[in-house]
């Protein structure tokens, strides 16, 4: 007889009573999650909205996409690529700073690592489109809130990634420039940012993919870009209109990501 179809002997029989005591509690929580759950309440009229939806979804507005008056589809898609492209490029900017003051090999101090480090979540912890509304009580809604939005989340992102990837170099150049005289400017200058730089432009190309995603949706409260007149026509049930955003915002994305993804290629 082969030896996987032998009975196991009793006392490790014995010991399986642990699993199966795990799966019948899992089973338990999984039922008792449900319980008490309200009832799925559809609206008569349900199945002729989303005839309506995808109706209009698959018979897209194509007059829409451009009419030279600065609100159609290609406008608006043009907006909502500039505003992730500059929040996006003043971000990796002013992350630089940011990401030496949290990297854990450039201080000896941990406090100073350790405060770099807890201010970057902190600023990840706000989304942008909650950043948005709180720009727009600022500045008003506009796009220039969609940017201060994207580039103030993004200076959490993109600082963390430049200081992960500040830990991971290769000291030896940096050595080198010391052994020559050179001061911390200039291991910085002349060995840092040289080993940095395509590391920087890699995850500032990948920071600038997502921020497209984030730019789509904030017009959604008032900051600008396709998600402005996205709103408008979901409100006005316009879905022939709502079919033809969408699948500039897919086109657009696509597009995006492949020449993002095309370039970090030949940098890494």
């Amino acid at each position: 007889m082969d030896a996987t179809n032998k009975k196991l002997p009793p006392r490790e029989r014995k010991n399986e009573w642990p699993k199966y005591l795990a799966w019948a509690f899992v089973a338990a929580l999984i039922i008792w999650a449900f319980v008490g759950m309200p009832a799925f309440a559809i609206k008569p009229n349900a199945g002729q909205i989303g005839g309506s939806i995808m109706s209009g979804i698959f018979h897209p507005d194509w007059a829409y996409v451009y009419r030279g008056d600065g609100e159609d589809l290609v406008s608006t898609l043009l907006q909502t690529i500039a505003i992730a492209f500059i929040g996006t490029f003043i971000s990796a900017i002013v992350s630089l700073p940011f990401a030496f003051w949290a990297a854990n090999t450039k201080h000896k101090f941990w406090l100073v690592t350790r405060s770099g480090k807890f201010l970057l979540t902190a600023i990840r912890t706000f989304p942008e489109i909650v950043l948005a509304l709180m720009f727009i009580k600022a500045v008003g809604p506009s796009a220039f809130a969609g940017v201060l939005a994207v580039g103030f989340h993004s200076v959490g992102m993109l600082a963390k990634l430049f200081s992960e990837a500040i830990e991971n170099l290769d000291n030896g150049a940096g050595e080198s420039v010391t052994s020559a005289g050179g001061t911390r400017m200039d291991v910085t200058m002349l060995a840092t940012i040289p080993q940095l730089l395509p590391e920087l432009i890699s995850n500032t190309l990948y920071r600038f993919e997502l921020a497209i995603r984030s730019a789509s949706i904030l017009g959604i409260v008032g900051a600008g870009g396709i998600g402005t007149p996205l709103i408008f026509a979901i409100s006005a049930r316009a879905w022939s209109r709502v079919g033809i955003i969408l699948l500039g915002i897919v086109i657009m994305v696509t597009l995006v990501d492949f020449i993002s993804g095309s370039i970090r290629k030949k940098l890494i």
